[in-house]
């Protein structure tokens, strides 16, 4: 999975737990929907500087959106 893939699914996964939509998102983090979309999918590259506004709004540290997540066996 690359990094994009990675961030993505952090994203997606925090915003779900924080009960936020994209919408909310985007308007805290000032990025557009459709960017938080396109993010979400893996398709957009974020900048350092977008990690840390997208962390920020998520009330996380931006290493938290860099982490493979690891898999559990059942």
């Amino acid at each position: 999975m690359d990094i994009r893939s990675v961030v993505g699914l952090n994203v997606q996964r925090i915003r779900r737990e924080r009960r936020l939509s994209q919408e909310e998102l985007s308007f805290r983090a000032a990025k557009t929907r459709a960017y938080i979309s396109g993010l979400e999918a893996g398709k957009r590259n974020p900048t350092i500087l977008t990690l840390a506004m997208l962390a920020d709004a998520l009330a996380v540290e931006p290493n938290d959106l860099l982490r493979r997540q690891q898999k559990v066996d059942k």
